[in-house]
C-alpha cells in the first residue's frame, strides 16, 4: 500500500475513534440502563420475581463469557467486519427486547445483546490499537475512549431514569438502534478493511472451556448475591468455573493456535493491567450499586434525580482521563495505575462516613469524584498498555481487559453485597454500606501494592 493510499486512512483515524467509542458507549450503557427500568419491565410483562434478575444476569453471562472467543473471532474475520456484525446484531437484539410481549422474549434479547457485545468490544480495542500506534496520539485516543467507557455506567443509569419516567421502559432497549446506526456509518466511513490475520484458527476446545468456565463463574457470583454463598447453585457453579478455567489454561499451553496465547498474560505490564482493572471493578461497581440503592431507597430520590446525582462521577473521570492521557507517553505504567487505585480506595473509604441524613454535596459527591478520578487513571492506562505491542493478539489482549472488569464487577457486587446485607441484618442498610465500603477500600489499598510489585523491575517478566 502506497503512502497516497494511506493518507485518507490516517486522516480518518479520529473519525474511527468516534465510531468505535460510540459503539462501546452503547455496550457500556446497556450494562446499567435496565437497572432503573427493571421494575416497569417486570410489571408490564408480568414477570415473576424469580425471573427478574435474569434480565441483568443473562447479559452479563453472554458478555463476560464470550469476550475471549469474540477477540479471536475478530482476528479471524477482520476487525471491520467484526464491528459491523457486532453492531448489527446488537441493534437487532435490542429491537427484539424492546418489542417483547413476554418475559422469555425480553430475556432472549438481553442474552443476544451480551453475545454481540462480546464480539464488538475486542474489535473496538483492536481498531484503536491499530489506528494510533504513536505514543502521543495513543495517549489522547485512549484518553477519549477511557472517558467514554468510564462514564457509560452513570449515563446508563441517567438514561434509564429519563426514558422510563418520560417515555416507556421499551426505549431503554430501542435507544440502541440509532446509536448502532450512527456507529456503523462511522465504521463504514473511517475504518479501512484489512486482511484477515493469517494462520488464525478457532481453538474449539479452548473456546468451550473458556466460555463455559467464565459463564459458570459469573453465574455463581450472581447466585451468591441473590441466594447466598452457601446455596448449592452458588458453590457448584463457582467450583465448576474454577475447574474449567484451570483446564483451559492447561490446554492453552499445549495447542498450536490457542484462544488465549499465554504470552499475552505473561507479559508483566499486561498482567499488572489486568489485575488493576479486576481490582478496580471489585470496588467501583459495588460502590455504584450501593449508592444507587442509597439515593433511591434511603434518600427517596426519583430515578432522574438519582441519575443526575451520578454526574460528578463523569466529571471526575474526565479530569482523570485528561491528566493521564498527557502523561501516558512519558510516565511508567505503575506510576499511573497505582495512584489511580489508591484514589478509588479513598473514595470508597468515604462510604464509611455515610449516614441516612448525609448531605449530598459534602458526603456523597466526593465519593463520585474520587472514584471517577481514579477510574480514569486506571482504565486509560490499562487499555493502552494491554494492547500496546500485542500485534496480531491485540483483539484478545483487549478482550482480557473487559473480561477482567466483568469478572471483577460480578465478584465485587456479590461479595460486598453479602457483607452489606449481613451487617444490615444486625443493624441497618446504611451501616452495611459503611462496612462494605471500608472493606472495599482496604482491598484496593492491598491491590495497589500488589500491582506495584507486579509492575516493578524486580518481579519476573515472562513476556519473552
Amino acid at each position: 500500500m502506497t503512502q497516497t493510499d494511506l493518507t485518507p486512512q490516517v486522516e480518518r483515524r479520529w473519525w474511527a475513534l468516534g465510531a468505535v467509542a460510540t459503539a462501546q458507549l452503547m455496550v457500556g450503557i446497556d450494562l446499567t440502563i435496565v437497572n432503573i427500568a427493571l421494575p416497569s419491565m417486570q410489571t408490564d410483562l408480568g414477570m415473576p420475581d424469580s425471573s427478574r434478575q435474569w434480565v441483568i444476569t443473562l447479559f452479563a453471562l453472554g458478555y463476560g463469557g464470550l469476550l475471549l472467543l469474540g477477540g479471536r473471532m475478530s482476528d479471524l474475520i477482520g476487525r471491520r467486519r467484526a464491528l459491523l456484525v457486532g453492531l448489527t446484531g446488537f441493534a437487532l437484539a435490542s429491537a427484539l427486547g424492546g418489542a417483547a410481549t413476554g418475559g422469555a422474549m425480553l430475556l432472549t434479547g438481553r442474552a443476544l445483546q451480551g453475545v454481540f457485545g462480546a464480539l464488538l468490544t475486542p474489535a473496538v480495542l483492536a481498531t484503536l490499537a491499530a489506528s494510533f500506534p504513536s505514543p502521543a496520539e495513543r495517549g489522547k485516543a485512549f484518553g477519549i475512549y477511557g472517558a467514554v467507557m468510564g462514564s457509560a455506567s452513570g449515563l446508563g443509569i441517567l438514561a434509564g431514569g429519563v426514558l422510563t419516567e418520560y417515555l416507556d421502559w421499551r426505549w431503554a432497549m430501542y435507544v440502541n438502534l440509532p446509536i448502532a446506526a450512527l456507529a456503523a456509518a462511522g465504521v463504514l466511513f473511517a475504518v479501512p478493511p484489512v486482511e484477515r490475520t493469517s494462520g488464525v484458527r478457532i481453538d474449539v476446545l479452548g473456546a468451550l472451556l473458556a466460555t463455559t468456565g467464565l459463564m459458570a463463574v459469573v453465574f455463581g457470583f450472581g447466585r451468591a448475591e441473590s441466594d447466598g454463598w452457601s446455596a448449592p447453585a452458588t458453590y457448584a457453579s463457582l467450583a465448576a468455573g474454577v475447574v474449567l478455567l484451570v483446564t483451559f489454561l492447561a490446554v492453552q499451553a499445549r495447542v498450536a493456535s490457542p484462544l488465549l496465547p499465554l504470552r499475552v498474560v505473561r507479559d508483566r505490564k499486561r498482567g499488572g493491567s489486568y489485575l488493576a482493572v479486576f481490582s478496580l471493578a471489585i470496588g467501583m461497581f459495588a460502590a455504584l450499586f450501593f449508592l444507587t440503592f442509597y439515593l433511591q431507597t434511603v434518600r427517596h430520590y426519583s430515578p432522574i434525580k438519582a441519575g443526575l446525582s451520578f454526574l460528578p462521577l463523569t466529571v471526575g473521570l474526565m479530569v482523570g482521563v485528561r491528566a493521564v492521557s498527557r502523561l501516558l507517553a512519558r510516565a511508567s505504567v505503575r506510576s499511573l495505575i497505582c495512584p489511580g487505585l489508591l484514589t478509588i480506595a479513598a473514595g470508597l473509604a468515604l462510604l464509611g462516613l455515610l449516614r441516612p441524613e448525609s448531605n449530598y454535596w459534602l458526603q456523597v459527591m466526593p465519593v463520585f469524584l474520587l472514584v471517577g478520578l481514579g477510574a480514569g487513571w486506571v482504565l486509560v492506562t490499562a487499555n493502552s498498555t494491554a494492547t500496546l505491542g500485542a500485534g496480531p493478539d491485540s483483539a484478545v489482549a483487549g478482550a482480557m481487559v473487559m473480561t477482567s472488569q466483568q469478572v471483577g464487577a460480578s465478584l465485587g457486587t456479590a461479595l460486598l453485597s453479602t457483607v452489606a446485607g449481613t451487617v444490615a441484618a444486625h443493624s441497618d442498610a446504611v451501616h452495611g454500606f459503611n462496612v462494605a465500603g471500608v472493606g472495599a477500600a482496604s482491598f484496593l489499598v492491598v491491590a495497589a501494592f500488589v500491582v506495584y510489585w507486579v509492575l516493578s523491575d524486580r518481579s519476573p517478566d515472562h513476556s519473552r
